[in-house]
């Protein structure tokens, strides 16, 4: 029995799209509220969490949908066409809303420009405002005019002669920028109304089709093979998610003097890209005869018991309901902790660690976990898929402890290496984690265990912005504890789980053999 590799990764091109949009998400969205309509980060993580709450209730009915369609195309295929295509057209208009906020702050928009540096200063030198670390500080005590207008956004480091951060800049031109975008915003919300409304527009669209995506990797890739099958789906997410961060290099979206940028034609290309990986999906992908090929070969070799397994449900045993909860349990908290710092790293980054351009970092945890997908699944194929999760959980803990002692003026290639272990330990565990939800259905009900994992995930990624911008309002260093508390719990969730494992299935013909 062997995976048909070219298969799966023609399927993967659904989870590729949907990588490539989340990605150019999570990095862009937060500085678009926090920079362009002066949110705080509390109210940032109530927007960010929007996707979550809509996806938990979403999620699992649009799973338990496609279970129930009967297209010729496929059970999964009509909702991923669909949704890529609304979501596509409604990123373009997103774009425009942002285009009109940024309208409305011509005048303090250009970064390094005195004249927008004394608009700013006149409108909140009396205000009470905070750094990033959480002291306060009243413009008009620290500054005159003529100084906070001469503040520039870097400085030459003394030491290598090169252009750094200036901390000043962040410390205190940032926050003051963001109050007087607050004020405007505030003044006038009709471009900050446009925008959250398509934004959840965009979501809407999104998880019409998530569940389903991920649900066809299962529907043609038998059970023993489906933690190899994720690998390659996951390697095609992160591939998406990798040429979404090269856009952001290429655009230049994390770099502090483009904090004001207009976006249209970053998201223009984003959307480009997503239509372009579904239109080699629908020309490629046979889902109906290649899930005909999957309940075949699962009846040869005595993995399924009936042929009406598209339909068939069968009902757990209390151990297996046991299992399953630790399993979901295990998901939330991983994800708590690994959501904290994807969603906020955009602004930690530029905040705390005075980084000039933190695409980099998060381009090298998406290319080490790139190549760690396929050995993931090798070695869960070898030892386990709970041992390699947990091998993962402990990986990721340690990255984000460490990181959790960084400041601005560690070395660069510090927090890259604790990224790349990060990417690592995420590879693993998410390459094993939803097969072990799945391994405990039927085939009839795929796609309602697909929503349950996303309900579980989705759950802890609408809780953990608002919990986590919480605290980095008080103080911005709280995030990489934070993280790697909720990743260690996953740790004693995930130690008593016991099922979920891939059981071999019966050698057939040459199959005894090792023949291929």
């Amino acid at each position: 029995m062997k995976l048909n590799y070219k298969r799966t990764i023609l399927v993967g091109f659904a989870f590729f799209l949907i990588s490539m949009f989340w990605t150019a998400y999570e990095a862009v969205i937060p500085l678009i509220l926090t920079n362009k309509f002066g949110m705080s980060q509390f109210w940032s993580g109530v927007v960010m969490a929007a996707d979550n709450v809509l996806a938990v209730f979403l999620l699992p009915i649009f799973g338990a949908l496609s279970d129930k369609c009967r297209s010729k195309s496929g059970r999964r295929t009509p909702f991923i066409f669909i949704g890529t295509i609304l979501a596509s057209t409604l990123l373009i208009a997103l774009s425009f809303a942002d285009k009109a906020q940024l309208g409305q702050l011509s005048d303090i928009s250009t970064v390094d420009d005195p004249a927008a540096l004394e608009i700013i200063y006149d409108a909140q030198k009396d205000a009470t405002l905070k750094t990033p670390e959480g002291e306060e500080f009243v413009l008009s005590e620290l500054y005159s005019k003529e100084e906070f207008s001469s503040l520039k956004s870097s400085v030459i480091d003394a030491a290598t002669g090169e252009k750094a951060t200036n901390p000043v800049f962040t410390e205190h031109v940032i926050p003051a920028r963001e109050a007087c975008v607050a004020d405007r915003t505030a003044s006038n919300p009709a471009a900050l109304i446009c925008f959250i409304a398509l934004l959840l527009g965009v979501l809407l669209s999104m998880a019409i089709f998530r569940s389903p995506a991920v649900a066809l990797m299962p529907d043609v890739t038998v059970k023993p093979l489906r933690s190899k099958g994720n690998a390659i789906i996951n390697l095609m997410g992160t591939i998406g998610g990798m040429l979404a961060l090269v856009m952001g290099i290429l655009f230049g979206i994390s770099k502090v003097t483009n904090a004001m940028m207009d976006y249209t034609s970053y998201f223009a290309v984003l959307a480009g890209g997503m239509l372009i990986a579904l239109g080699i999906f629908i020309l490629t992908v046979r889902e109906p005869q290649w899930a005909e090929k999957m309940r075949k070969d699962s009846l040869q070799y005595g993995i399924e018991e009936t042929e009406d397994s598209p339909t068939r449900k069968r009902s757990l045993s209390a151990a297996e309901k046991r299992s399953l909860i630790l399993i979901l349990a295990s998901i939330a908290l991983w994800y708590f902790g690994y959501n904290a710092v994807t969603s906020k790293y955009s602004v930690y980054a530029t905040k705390v660690l005075q980084l000039k351009d933190f695409s980099m970092t998060m381009l090298l945890a998406q290319a080490s976990a790139t190549i760690a997908y396929i050995p993931a699944g090798l070695v869960a194929s070898k030892f386990g898929r709970k041992k390699t999760i947990m091998a993962g959980v402990v990986m990721l803990t340690t990255a984000f402890t460490v990181a959790a002692f960084l400041r601005a003026g560690s070395p660069d290639w510090l927090m890259n290496t604790l990224f790349v272990l990060a990417g690592v330990a995420w590879a693993t565990i998410n390459v094993n984690s939803f097969p072990m939800v799945v391994e405990l259905c039927s085939g009839g009900d795929v796609g309602k265990y697909t929503g349950f994992y996303y309900t579980a995930s989705m759950a802890a990624q609408t809780i953990t912005p608002l919990v986590s911008g919480y605290l980095m309002d008080i103080k911005m260093t709280t995030l990489f504890p934070y993280a790697a508390i909720f990743v260690g719990l996953a740790f004693v969730t995930m130690a008593m789980v016991k099922h979920g494992d891939s059981k071999a299935a019966a050698k057939v013909g040459l199959e005894a053999l090792d023949v291929d």
